[in-house]
């Protein structure tokens, strides 16, 4: 294949091994009756050369830094938008929210929790709907949801008017999330997506940190207006159909996450796929890690100023010292997600993370009466840990899951599942607890970062045992595995990112 050409023709592509996916040891032929045992089993080194060649090219560098610049920072945008609009009622609390609308600390709570409820009923049909009518257009029709939602919600005076605006938040935003990530699937190879998702991510971070000064900065723009009109001309929905390549580079896009992609290319809407996607058990080890998480995330990010209240500040400067932490956990978060992309690893990106959150529980448990100073150390520490553990998480299930419209449906089974934990956050710290510390809470927490590191590990031993497995198949039982149509990644000549 020559360097000076590199897009490679659907012709030489189907007489091309694909590589394991996240393993640097297997070649999986296409075809295996073209391959003896030996090949199918061989050192990635020679055939490695000619992808390397394809994926590697100043060509592929340029696509994909097109890609980035039309792609990542709309979304990001987004996300802080709606990141903001879902845990700025923390910051509101600091501000007297409570009091303003005659709430009891119950009512409030719910208020919080409500917003998961509408979040999780609506999440699955709607990552269907973007599947079946295109991100841009589905995208552009959640955000004129969401914008007139939240100009609703100005004119609440009770419990149950805000209870009702934070439902029906839920059911808008609900879509934006697994809709980013599976985007970014449908864009980027398996380890170009958890750099992505931690930039995409970072901004969830900004919005905990300059909350209170993005907010009136979007109030005075008029909410999302503008933006459902950039998303309706400006994003792309899929590479064989994007604006803003030529057809050349349109071709490369397709190619490459051809090679990237596998035996599981189907690309049509599959009922099929929507099934298997039910039956994997793959999908419930990730829907358990995700909703330890998402319990710790969603508790942390929406009672931040409270804790920080407990540290003897008043409500302006509680405002303003939440800004550092988060800060640094931007900065953690992009640190671990390229790390797990330049390692092609995700598990350990994943668990380590997840040590340092439950480290930062544990201490914050046993330096309740301690100094100002070491406290707030202690909640960046927890910070750093809930916010880094979330790129590689999403990137690993959006990587291993074969098959678009399984991986579309399982993604957002996964996180309407894991957003069940945000229903849960809300009734995590208690303001009768808050007079020791929010002990129970933090407790509550360092029990679930705990058990995310423990199903973390125990997914990678499973996942490498299984890929193993097929690296021991025999051209005969090879050829019996890949019987039927549409396996996705129960294909033999899958492999999984451990």
């Amino acid at each position: 294949m020559s360097a000076s050409n590199p897009i490679v023709e659907a012709q030489q592509l189907d007489d091309i091994p694909f590589e394991s996916p996240g393993s640097d040891h297997a070649i999986i032929a296409k075809d295996p009756e073209k391959y003896s045992a030996s090949i199918l089993h061989q050192s990635a080194s020679s055939m490695k050369t000619a992808e390397t060649e394809h994926l590697d090219s100043e060509a592929v560098q340029r696509l994909r830094a097109k890609v980035d610049r039309h792609l990542i920072p709309l979304v990001s945008v987004l996300y802080l938008c709606s990141f903001l609009d879902r845990v700025n009622i923390g910051n509101a609390k600091v501000a007297g929210i409570v009091q303003d609308l005659g709430l009891t600390p119950g009512e409030f709570s719910w208020a919080i929790s409500i917003f998961f409820i509408g979040y999780v009923l609506f999440e699955v049909p709607s990552n269907i709907c973007l599947k079946l009518v295109g991100p841009r257009l589905w995208i552009t029709f959640i955000m004129v949801m969401w914008g007139g939602i939240m100009m609703a919600m100005a004119g609440v005076q009770n419990a149950s008017g805000l209870w009702a605006a934070r439902f029906f938040l839920g059911v808008a935003e609900c879509g934006l999330f697994p809709g980013v990530v599976y985007l970014f699937s449908l864009w980027y190879t398996k380890n170009e997506q958890a750099l992505r998702n931690g930039i995409f991510f970072s901004s969830a971070t900004m919005a905990g940190a300059f909350g209170g000064i993005l907010a009136y900065g979007i109030e005075h723009m008029d909410g999302t207006a503008g933006l459902q009109v950039v998303v309706f001309f400006y994003l792309p929905d899929f590479p064989e159909t994007a604006w803003f390549l030529n057809p050349e580079e349109r071709e490369l896009a397709v190619q490459r996450l051809r090679i990237d992609a596998g035996p599981a290319t189907q690309t049509e809407f599959s009922w099929h796929q929507c099934r298997l996607a039910f039956m994997d058990w793959k999908v419930y080890m990730h829907m358990a890690i995700y909703i330890c998480h998402s319990t710790t995330l969603y508790s942390l990010a929406l009672f931040m100023p409270s804790i920080v209240v407990g540290f003897h500040f008043n409500s302006i400067t509680t405002q303003i010292m939440t800004a550092p932490a988060y800060a640094v956990a931007c900065a953690a978060t992009l640190f671990f997600a390229f790390s797990s992309d330049r390692f092609k690893e995700r598990g350990y990106h994943l668990a380590v993370p997840g040590a340092i959150s439950c480290l930062g529980y544990l201490l914050l448990i046993v330096t309740r009466n301690g100094s100002t100073a070491i406290r707030y150390v202690c909640l960046t520490i927890t910070a750093i840990g809930n916010f880094s553990t979330l790129p590689p998480m999403v990137s690993w299930f959006s990587s291993n899951i074969g098959g678009h419209t399984k991986r579309g449906v399982a993604t957002a089974a996964i996180i309407s599942f894991a957003n069940c934990g945000g229903i849960v956050a809300g009734q995590i710290y208690k303001d009768d607890d808050a007079a020791h510390g929010y002990i129970r809470g933090h407790t509550i927490c360092a029990v679930l970062t705990g058990l995310l590191v423990l199903f973390t590990l125990t997914l990678k031993w499973l996942l490498t045992r299984e890929n193993q497995r097929r690296d021991r198949l025999t051209p005969e039982e090879f050829r019996a595995e890949a019987e039927g149509e549409d396996l996705c990644d129960l294909h033999p000549g899958w492999r999984y990112w451990t």
